[in-house]
């Protein structure tokens, strides 16, 4: 019997070959996953999916910032200011769609009246 060509050392190194193919293949799919994972968590407040060109222009016409020049007016402070419905992490505007952060600002910003 030819040492070097022994049923046994195929075995050994068959099984090598398949443990190693195995651990690369999981290393890859847990990148992938994790690339899946980072896609996915967008800012719902930043997320304009759901919002038309037609919209998105109105937002800009009317100045729309998510963060405003003036810290004592903001979206969370004004009177068309709709707030996060439950579950949700950002509010809306009456002037306009799309989600809206707390700290926001655009040009037709009004004081609540309490």
């Amino acid at each position: 019997m030819n040492p070097s060509y022994s049923r046994r050392k195929f075995m050994a190194v068959g099984t090598s070959v398949f443990g190693l193919s195995l651990l690369l293949s999981r290393c890859r799919s847990k990148s992938s996953s994790d690339a899946k994972e980072s896609a996915t968590a967008i800012d719902p407040c930043t997320d304009f999916s759901g919002v038309s060109e037609t919209d998105l222009k109105t937002r800009k016409k009317l100045g729309y910032v998510d963060q405003s020049p003036r810290p004592e007016s903001k979206c969370g402070n004004c009177n068309l200011w709709l707030p996060p419905k439950a579950g949700k992490a950002c509010g809306g505007c009456m002037l306009f769609k799309g989600p809206v952060h707390t700290t926001g600002y655009c040009t037709y910003w009004a004081p609540q009246s309490n």
